[in-house]
């Protein structure tokens, strides 16, 4: 087959990879509007770090010919037998509406170079009902084609549902989802994720591990909303768990664990902040569609407020953070990965700053040129050397580094409040202690 995906991202370009790497025979071709992008692709090398097994897959399949990248539609698309979308879909933050000016010029620009017989396949999170009532009707004004005729092109909704870092792992790991908008078309995807997707035996499944047609496009625009938001809604009521915890003196987590010993319970872990591109963004989008959605609603607003509980937290124990050296530690949304994509340190800066802290962030992934692009004061701390003084340190990030962290790390220190559950209590030794659902923890 001939393959294009569009937008060689942290999920598109592994995706590319996967086609290319399926059968020999399959020409690949990813589509980016970022010539740096191209450009590395092409060289064989990873345009981004901490993706498992894609260097060494990008340095076989490029140089035998099996996948390319282009900035050109016109070349990517003319003649494909299918081609994936995994453009981003961004959210406002303030108002939590969906922004399509990316996904919109995409659409229009894949659609003018698209010829008849061609599958079409949204891997990107959406809105319910927007393959139908928004994809379908620009690729067919645009394209002259008509969706589910032979002579016109197929159109299905296909959510990725992996996570960067593992992507190749977790692409065999679940039930590749599909929704068409026609028999036809949902058999024309069928078949295509069969022929380029392994999965792993699951024995713990209702039925066989595989790709799996949900009957509509609808369906599986919800489905990928609906596993996403569970978790949004589930650590939202962790949290609510963990404030009432330390209101009287109890650890949560040991009650989390103690309810999760029977099969009946899952409950989450609470934390300083919900981040990343998925879950704190697609409760959002369901809540675009569903505006009855309260238990969704009420489970966003608490894990949005997080940062600033936990920095309350902090203030009640030290009576006031006027003047007082706070160091961040962790700028990334969750540990091991390269990424502020709504992280929690932007809420905590905040609201670190407006109590008249002086905030200092750290994050052993960034550049102290990096952190300063993002208008923060970095903080020159190394694995093993103790740092400049400060009065309180706040893990908003679970990277390993923080685990091994002690206070003769941080000279002067006053006050850790870990938001991740990630130090060690032994190593803060004379230091007051707090966490999440953790209750006041005194210096030992």
């Amino acid at each position: 087959m001939r393959i294009a995906v569009v937008a060689m991202g942290k999920i598109g370009l592994p995706l590319a990879v996967q086609f290319a790497d399926a059968d020999p025979a399959h020409e690949v071709v990813g589509v980016d509007v970022n010539p740096a992008t191209v450009e590395a692709v092409n060289a064989g090398t990873e345009p981004f770090p901490g993706e498992a097994d894609l260097a060494d897959k990008l340095a076989e399949l490029v140089p035998a010919g099996r996948l390319r990248a282009t900035t050109d539609y016109a070349d990517a698309i003319p003649g494909a037998d299918a081609v994936v979308v995994v453009v981003p879909l961004f959210v406002d933050e303030r108002t939590g509406a969906p922004d399509f000016a990316w996904m919109d010029a995409a659409t229009a620009s894949l659609a003018a170079h698209l010829t008849p017989g061609t599958l079409v396949s949204y891997e990107t999170t959406l809105p319910v009902g927007t393959t139908r009532g928004r994809w379908k009707p620009m690729i067919e004004e645009l394209s002259g084609l008509t969706e589910g005729e032979e002579e016109g092109f197929h159109l299905v909704f296909s959510p990725e549902r992996v996570l960067t870092g593992r992507v190749f792992a977790d692409l065999r790991r679940y039930p590749k989802l599909v929704g068409g908008l026609t028999e036809a078309g949902a058999a024309r995807g069928t078949a295509f994720y069969e022929s380029v997707l392994t999965f792993d035996d699951r024995p713990d499944l209702t039925r066989p591990n595989g790709v799996w047609d949900l009957g509509s496009a609808e369906a599986a625009e919800m489905a990928k909303l609906a596993e996403t938001t569970y978790r949004d809604v589930n650590i939202g009521l962790a949290n609510q768990f963990a404030r009432f915890a330390d209101t009287v003196g109890i650890d949560v987590h040991q009650v989390i664990e103690a309810c999760n010993s029977q099969p009946y319970s899952h409950l989450h872990q609470p934390g300083i902040a919900v981040g990343g591109h998925c879950i704190p963004v697609y409760p959002r989008l369901y809540l675009s569609t569903d505006a009855d959605a309260t238990v969704v609603r009420a489970a966003r607003e608490a894990n949005a407020a997080m940062p600033d509980y936990a920095v309350s937290r902090a203030e009640t124990l030290l009576g006031s953070l006027e003047g007082l050296r706070v160091l961040v530690l962790g700028a990334s949304y969750r540990g091991k990965v390269k990424e502020t994509a709504f992280s929690g340190v932007f809420a905590t800066v905040e609201a670190l700053r407006s109590r008249g802290a002086q905030v200092l962030v750290h994050d052993p992934m960034y550049t102290d040129e990096e952190l300063a692009a993002y208008g923060w004061t970095p903080y020159a701390w190394v694995d093993g050397q103790p740092g400049e003084p400060v009065d309180v340190a706040i893990v908003q990030a679970d990277h390993p580094e923080y685990a091994r962290l002690g206070a003769t790390d941080l000279p002067g220190l006053r006050l850790l409040l870990d938001g991740r559950r990630v130090t060690d209590p032994a190593r803060f030794t004379g230091v007051p202690r707090l966490t999440i659902g953790g209750g006041e923890q005194p210096a030992s």
